[in-house]
């Protein structure tokens, strides 16, 4: 299968410092508390900062509003969220120390993003449906397409971002005998068995 390979956009000198800022806030806290695997700290430029700008271009430029469900350490939500100022970000974590360190972050950045310390259950009846949602390592596509249900009825216009491992195929089979969506997929730019699966169009069957 024919893929699309990402490329990694620029960023301004100020994103660029921000960035910088982030993460040595991560290192920082990850003393205290576990955001990220400890293996991938060394290698937090490619594996996290990179791996989330690589997001960047396929958010759909008429979006307004973004939810990161299941954030962790903000990544990509909160990436995202310092490299386009315009975009309504939304990251929603249940752990609430993970929620005290993305709210340091967004601070000191001056991201702007709201931080939900609430499950996702919870946010799915209580926040309105977003432009875009996207999770990065947090439940096989069956499992994040029934967690978002409640969104994508609301609005069928919806745009579906999932950055995927090497089982991303398998995923998207299972997810098929449910649903219906469209689906474009990104050869990942920093991890050569990793694919970005973008979906619209999604309707349960």
């Amino acid at each position: 299968m024919s893929l699309n390979p990402l490329i990694i956009p620029p960023v301004s000198r100020e994103t660029e410092d921000k960035l910088s800022r982030y993460r040595a806030l991560l290192e920082k806290w990850q003393a205290a508390i576990n955001l990220v695997s400890p293996s991938t700290l060394r290698e937090a430029e490619t594996r996290h900062f990179k791996d989330s700008l690589q997001v960047l271009p396929l958010v759909p430029a008429t979006a307004r509003t973004l939810y990161d469900l299941g954030s962790g350490a903000g990544f990509p939500g909160l990436v995202l969220a310092i490299a386009r100022p315009e975009l309504a970000v939304t990251l929603v974590e249940s752990d609430q120390k993970k929620c005290s360190f993305l709210s340091t972050v967004s601070r000191e950045t001056k991201a702007g993003a709201v931080v939900a310390n609430e499950r996702i259950e919870v946010a799915t009846t209580s926040r309105p449906a977003p432009d875009v949602i996207t999770a990065r390592a947090l439940a096989a596509l069956p499992a994040l397409l029934d967690l978002v249900a409640p969104w994508v009825a609301a609005n069928p216009a919806i745009t579906l971002i999932f950055p995927k491992g090497a089982r991303a195929e398998e995923e998207v089979a299972e997810a098929r005998k449910n649903w219906a969506f469209d689906l474009v997929e990104h050869q990942s730019a920093t991890d050569p068995a990793a694919r970005i699966l973008v979906l619209t169009a999604i309707q349960r069957l």
